[in-house]
Order: C-alpha cells, then sequence, then structure tokens
C-alpha cells in the first residue's frame, strides 16, 4: 500500500509477533497481545474496584513508545480510544495528496465483558426470553434477509434449557448478552464517527470499507476474581457456550473449532462510488488471506518480493473483486485452516474438518449441508482422501516456511 502512496495507519489490537512500524505501517497505536481490561489494562486507579485482569502489564504501544502498563486516563475505553487515534490521524494527515489505508482491530466485544452504563441499559430486558426462542427467532429472521434458504432447517441447540435456570441465573445470562449488544453497540457509533469524519472531508464516496469478525462467537470462559459488577471495570465477564450458541445461529460450535460456527463469519464491503450496487448477498467462499490481494488490486499496488531485506513469500489468497462486482461465486483453490485442535480444508463445496489431535475427518458437503449435519466420509472415502492429502500438502510446506521469511502464512 505504500508502495502505491497511501498512508498506512493502524489502530487496535495486534496479536502477533513484529512491531507494525516493522510491517509497513507509517503509524500505530493499541494493545500489542490478544484482549486485556476494557477500561483498564493497567493498575488500579484511585476510586475504582481493582481492575479484573490477569495482569497490569499489559503491553500498550503509541508508535514506537512501550508503555507497561499502560497509564490509561479516566475516561478510557478501548473502542473510544483505538477510535479517537483513527480519527485523530484522519484529521492530522486530511490535507495531504494521497490517499490512506486504515486498519482499525477493535477488540470488542471479545471478553471481558464491559461497557459503558448508557449503553447497557439501552438492551435492558431485551434477552430475558432465554436461549431457545431468541434462537429461534434469529433463525427465522435470517430467512426474511436471504441470509439463509428459506427451505434450511435449524441445527440441534447445545445449549441448556432457559426453563432449567433459578431466576438468579437467567437474570445473569441477561446481563451477559446485555453487555455483549452494548460492545457492539459502542463499536457501531464510533464506526459512524469515522464515517461522519470522512462525510465531512470529502472523502466517504471513495472510501472502501471492509468489515468482519476473525472467528464466531466464543464458548471461553475466563474465571477470575471479581466485585460481582457485570459489564464493569472490576469483573470479568465471558459469554460461555450457551449464548456463543445463539450467537453462531444457525451454524455449530464456536470460536476455537473449525466447523462453520467458528471460522464462518459476515463480511461486508462498501464502496459508494465503485461497486455499482449495493445490498447483495454472495456466497464466494472467502478467507482473510484474500485480503491482501483484494487491497492491492483496488490500490493498483504491485506486491514487492522482498522487504527490508527480506523476501517475501507470494500469497495465497485470491481478490474479492471479481466475487463483489461479477458475482463469482466459485473459488479456484482450496481454503485451510488450522488452529489449536482444529483443521480443516475446504475445496469447492467440499470441507474436510476435526477437532481434536486423534479425532477423524468429517466430510461435508457445503452446498446441501451448510450446517455440517451429515458427515458423508464413508460415502465418499476418495474425495476424503483427495481432501486429506491436499491439507498435509499443505501442513508441509508451510511448516517449513522458515521465521525469518515473511508472508501470508
Amino acid at each position: 500500500m505504500k508502495s502505491a502512496g497511501y498512508r498506512t495507519l493502524w489502530a487496535g489490537k495486534h496479536h502477533g509477533g513484529d512491531h507494525p512500524l516493522d510491517r509497513g505501517f507509517d503509524r500505530y497505536y493499541g494493545l500489542m497481545e490478544g484482549a486485556s481490561n476494557h477500561f483498564n489494562p493497567g493498575p488500579q486507579r484511585e476510586g475504582e474496584s481493582q481492575p479484573a485482569q490477569k495482569r497490569p502489564d499489559r503491553p500498550f504501544y503509541i508508535d514506537r513508545i512501550l508503555h507497561q502498563p499502560y497509564p490509561v486516563p479516566n475516561d478510557y475505553y478501548s473502542t473510544d480510544y483505538f477510535t479517537k487515534y483513527a480519527i485523530d490521524w484522519l484529521e492530522e494527515y486530511q490535507a495531504e495528496q494521497k490517499p490512506f489505508f486504515l486498519y482499525l482491530s477493535y477488540t470488542a466485544p471479545h471478553d471481558p465483558l464491559m461497557a459503558w452504563p448508557e449503553d447497557i441499559a439501552k438492551y435492558r430486558g431485551t434477552y430475558s426470553e432465554g436461549y431457545e426462542i431468541i434462537r429461534q427467532r434469529r433463525f427465522e429472521k435470517q430467512k426474511a434477509l436471504g441470509i439463509i434458504h428459506t427451505d434450511h432447517t435449524l441445527t440441534n441447540s447445545t445449549h441448556v434449557p432457559w426453563s432449567s435456570l433459578s431466576d438468579s441465573l437467567r437474570r445473569i445470562e441477561e446481563q451477559k448478552m446485555e453487555v455483549y449488544a452494548a460492545m457492539i453497540d459502542r463499536m457501531d457509533q464510533k464506526i459512524g464517527e469515522i464515517i461522519q469524519k470522512l462525510r465531512d472531508s470529502g472523502k466517504l464516496e471513495n472510501t472502501v470499507f471492509i468489515f468482519l469478525s476473525d472467528n464466531g462467537a466464543s464458548g471461553e470462559v475466563v474465571k477470575l476474581p471479581g466485585d460481582g459488577k457485570i459489564g464493569g471495570v472490576g469483573q470479568w465477564t465471558s459469554l460461555g457456550e450457551d449464548w456463543a450458541n445463539v450467537g453462531n445461529t444457525p451454524l455449530r460450535f464456536f470460536k476455537n473449532y473449525s466447523f462453520e460456527g467458528g471460522i464462518k463469519t459476515p463480511l461486508i464491503i462498501s464502496w459508494p462510488t465503485g461497486l455499482g450496487h449495493q445490498n447483495e448477498i454472495n456466497s464466494f467462499p472467502s478467507h482473510l488471506i484474500d485480503i491482501m490481494p483484494t487491497m492491492a488490486e483496488l490500490a493498483n499496488a504491485d506486491y514487492p518480493t522482498s522487504f527490508l531485506g527480506k523476501l517475501i513469500l507470494p500469497w495465497e489468497g485470491e481478490s474479492l473483486l471479481p466475487a463483489i462486482r461479477k458475482g463469482k461465486i466459485q473459488r479456484e483453490t482450496p481454503i485451510f485452516w488450522e488452529w489449536s485442535i482444529g483443521k480443516a480444508v475446504r475445496k469447492g463445496d467440499w470441507k474436510l474438518v476435526a477437532h481434536g489431535k486423534t479425532s477423524p475427518w468429517e466430510l461435508y458437503d457445503l452446498k446441501n449441508d451448510p450446517y455440517e449435519t451429515k458427515n458423508l466420509t464413508a460415502q465418499f472415502p476418495e474425495i476424503t482422501r483427495v481432501m486429506e492429502a491436499l491439507f498435509l500438502e499443505w501442513k508441509v510446506k508451510v511448516s517449513k516456511v522458515p521465521s525469518e521469511r515473511m508472508g501470508t502464512q
């Protein structure tokens, strides 16, 4: 992007290795770890509860300057401050006669579930009907919106019956979702502020937005001591598998799984002057590795063969522009996943997936069974063998990538 004349900006979480300024970014502000307290990732401030956290020394960077611990101001909230830095940079470089690339990686709604009281209040009582009713209602709305086919059947639930919970436990579960929704609401507000900033500067119509999540809803639960006040600085609360099952409607499983509930998320692309159409849904199977080729094509940027004296691997993704502009739905290359003890490969409509080091492969026809309910390994052993061979070939290839080389893997 820099080679094409772009100003490169990054605000938010970086749960990776190299510093962003060593990977082509001009500016960086954010958390260089996976998660932290949204109100206070550092030491306890006067007059507040002890911040719920695994440790108070999460590394934050402002460009090259490391803050560990990060001395946050009293009005700090992760979503607010990631946005603040992004908008400040847009203002700082507004007069430049060059385009910008802004990567804004919010941590919300990753746990701990924390939000401002005024945002939580908007959702008070919204989730009192419980898992079953809300999951079914979401499924029906997805049909009505054309997101899924009207003849699809909802998968079996994995959450506990709402009726099995005591009144006090129901209220706790309601509060979790109220805060979770409030966190998403706040993110929506802040994205709106960025949109307004671009509108005011006359740049909105020619700005491409790519919005996605890195995984499905999480069933992980972190248990730490706290003050019991769900949503506040002193209580680390996780969503849990019951609400994650609702959040991933109609898919199975959650984050950390390579089943669709763990890896299939919405991808929204907006470009007012460039797409020529809007409000269309495309089922083209895509992956994070496709974002870079897409941006390079948008920016007319050449992909380099080296950076700072290091060789760069060729990208393995495909530009999404043909799918966006022409409605292409067939992918030429397979897609691979491996994370924790989950693994999968998809080629065309076939997907081979497993969870667990010794678990057997499962084969699904996603065209006819998009929610992975009918394992077809016994019926199609040859397809299973071919897909497994693809996965093993890919794994050998990426395992041989030297650590000093840079690329898409």
